[in-house]
């Protein structure tokens, strides 16, 4: 396995497929193409041998905005047939190396309710530092309290957040409520 910038951001293959994160809680979140990221950024994607070639196996992108002296992972994904062999923490180490050559202080991540995304995070040494709830409003949810421009149905699927207080209050109303959790890793 191989870790390297990418050299197209639309195509990435299989590393980049929503097959990645379909097991995880994220899964709403799938984008079809990857977001063009800053300067500063960190783009990687690892990749093995395959008879075409290579096959992308996972991808890293981590955001660090102009004038930033923070840095956020804004997706990490390892192909399920590749999980668990060390790819993502591979990735991680070269965007660290890369991100403490340009002096900033903390790298954070974004993780729901999944415990094995949460081991793995706290694994990296990473700690969790803030805690809120996402709360999702799906068609079979109660549509009270929401309200669309005149002219429009009730919506039909919402997505909010929540203080952390709310959540046992939340999860009585709405088929799909999440804690979402911060960590940050020390530069």
């Amino acid at each position: 396995m191989t870790t390297r910038a990418p050299t197209s951001v639309a195509g990435c293959g299989a590393g980049c497929s929503p097959s990645s994160v379909l097991s995880t809680q994220y899964y709403d979140d799938v984008r079809p193409r990857r977001a063009p990221l800053e300067e500063r950024s960190v783009g990687l994607v690892a990749v093995s041998p395959s008879p075409e070639g290579e096959e992308v196996v996972g991808i890293l992108d981590v955001d660090v905005e102009v004038d930033a002296a923070e840095a956020t992972i804004d997706t990490l994904a390892v192909h399920p047939d590749h999980a668990r062999s060390g790819i993502g923490a591979a990735m991680l180490a070269v965007a660290v190396g890369r991100l403490r050559a340009q002096g900033l202080g903390s790298l954070d991540a974004w993780t729901r309710e999944d415990a094995a995304a949460n081991g793995w995070y706290q694994a990296q040494g990473f700690v969790e530092r803030y805690r809120y709830v996402h709360v999702h409003k799906e068609g079979g949810d109660d549509p009270r309290g929401f309200r669309s421009p005149e002219g429009l149905s009730t919506p039909v699927r919402a997505f909010a957040h929540a203080p952390l207080e709310m959540e046992a209050q939340l999860r009585a109303e709405f088929s799909r409520v999440y804690v979402c959790r911060q960590y940050v890793l020390n530069l």
